[in-house]
């Protein structure tokens, strides 16, 4: 027995000192392992990946590698490069560490679907007719959640809610209802989702405290179960995207567990950033008067055929011009929005810089972009990069400004908040056209006021860097009451 704790740990001394004799060889990024063998610095990347990075790249400069939990990951932040890393199908990949995160978060494995084949069905679904389809019926189930949630007020009745608790209750509803068609337990896997995404992280991470990883898996299978649809008992025929959905996995040989597991992750995918983005846009607006002038201004300029609750639903921004609007919520995603590009490197690769500067780097490493600190926050692109500013989007003349420099040369990537290349979100514009609508809703046939008129928006959650958009740490506390016909 003493024998074989003897070989165990010495075991695991040579692994921590294969793992701790790293050293930089000619040509690689600077490295800084951390104090701390194996481990490096995967605390205070989980803690605070944005402060972390901020504090590498003003120690080390736009590149450098990083031990994180027994992988080195090399942090590329110069945007003008991003391509580099971006348009690389050879020697860079994603498929691994996707599918370990699959299984890590949702307990899903999907080793037959090749990513090309499950990009080709959600653009066939997010994009032209399907979209539009889409949009459409988002629209409608937005507008009678609005009035059947105010059902029984008076319009001199005012409502008290926290501002991020009513956007990603209401923007959450209405898209369950467009892709999963289900009316019955809507609320309820409401309920047990924001259970299940508040863990999400530390689901991630692998550092879930003693008693989360019960109410996790426990959300998990409760959400598994709710997202399972009748139709599989042959109790619909209904043509639905959830149904198109269960037979792309059937065609790629999806065993049936893994078909039910995989609803899921599809809720996760499509429902986890609309909600905290109107958050975020709102609470941008009420909490700069001038802002919020000026989106109203704008909406009331539009032409409006009906502003009717009661009636069909009219897209009324899919025909408008809405600049503004549009700068407000680039402004918006500029400031929350902090997805992270990862790569697994294949095979060794000499990664050339936009500069000229050439870097060698390792097969089994990992590389990763993080557009956040830098294009969206970095002060040589956008002045003063923690304020909102409302226009900064918009050129004197009102239309979009798209130019921006780094180094005096033009960038192709100034905000990334929806990634690019492979890893471009396909259902951006289903996601962008939601949350206009939403607020376009909310400021067309709501009175939104701050119960505080000096409130501030709350700090954000440091632990959601890397999952999309950013969450608050707390809410912004609001009231609200439907507008009279006349006010309208």
């Amino acid at each position: 027995m003493v024998w074989t704790i003897f070989l165990l740990l010495n075991g695991l001394l040579i692994l921590i000192l294969l793992y701790s004799t790293r050293t930089r060889q000619k040509n690689e990024p600077p490295l800084d392992k951390g104090f701390i063998p194996w481990l490096g610095h995967a605390l205070e990347f989980g803690k605070d990946a944005a402060k972390f990075l901020a504090r590498m790249k003003e120690k080390h400069g736009d590149i450098f590698t990083v031990r994180v939990a027994g992988h080195y990951v090399t942090v590329l932040l110069d945007p003008n490069s991003f391509d580099a890393v971006i348009n690389d199908s050879v020697f860079l990949d994603f498929t691994r560490t996707r599918q370990q995160l699959l299984k890590r978060i949702f307990s899903l494995q999907l080793p037959s679907i090749k990513p090309t084949a499950e990009r080709k069905w959600m653009e066939q679904h997010f994009q032209g007719l399907h979209l539009s389809k889409l949009s459409s019926s988002m629209n409608m189930h937005l507008q009678n959640l609005l009035l059947s949630d105010n059902k029984g007020c008076s319009p001199s009745e005012w409502q008290h809610d926290g501002l991020f608790s009513l956007c990603y209750s209401l923007l959450f509803r209405a898209g369950y209802l467009t892709l999963f068609d289900r009316k019955d337990n809507a609320a309820a896997v409401y309920k047990e989702f924001r259970t299940f995404d508040n863990l999400l992280t530390k689901l991630a991470r692998s550092s879930l405290k003693r008693g989360e990883s019960k109410t996790v898996n426990s959300s998990r299978e409760r959400l598994w179960e709710l997202l399972s649809p009748s139709w599989l008992s042959g109790e619909s025929q209904s043509s639905t995207w959830q149904q198109s959905y269960h037979h792309f996995l059937q065609r790629e040989g999806v065993d049936a567990e893994m078909q039910k597991r995989a609803l899921l992750l599809q809720l996760w995918t499509t429902q986890c950033n609309a909600g905290p983005a109107a958050f975020w846009l709102l609470g941008f607006l009420l909490t700069h008067p001038e802002a919020m002038e000026a989106v109203k201004s704008e909406i009331r300029r539009l032409t409006l055929r009906d502003t009717s609750l009661q009636r069909r639903p009219i897209n009324q921004l899919e025909a408008h011009s809405t600049p503004v609007f549009d700068s407000v919520l680039s402004e918006t995603l500029r400031l929350t929005a902090a997805v992270m590009i990862n790569r697994e490197v294949m095979q060794d690769k000499i990664l050339c810089m936009a500069d000229g500067r050439e870097y060698h780097l390792r097969q089994g490493d990992r590389v990763c972009l993080f557009p956040f600190l830098s294009p969206q926050m970095d002060p040589e692109i956008h002045q003063d990069p923690q304020v909102f500013k409302y226009d900064r989007f918009l050129n004197e003349d009102i239309t979009v400004k798209d130019k921006f420099y780094k180094d005096e040369k033009r960038l192709k990537y100034y905000t990334m908040p929806w990634g690019a290349g492979r890893n471009m979100c396909i259902g951006k514009e289903f996601a962008v056209t939601a949350i206009k609508q939403f607020v376009f809703l909310l400021l067309t046939h709501l009175d939104v006021e701050l119960c505080d008129p000096e409130a501030k928006l709350p700090a954000v959650n440091p632990s959601r860097y890397g999952f999309g958009m950013l969450q608050p740490d707390g809410d912004l506390q609001v009231r609200y009451r439907l507008k009279t016909q006349d006010e309208m």
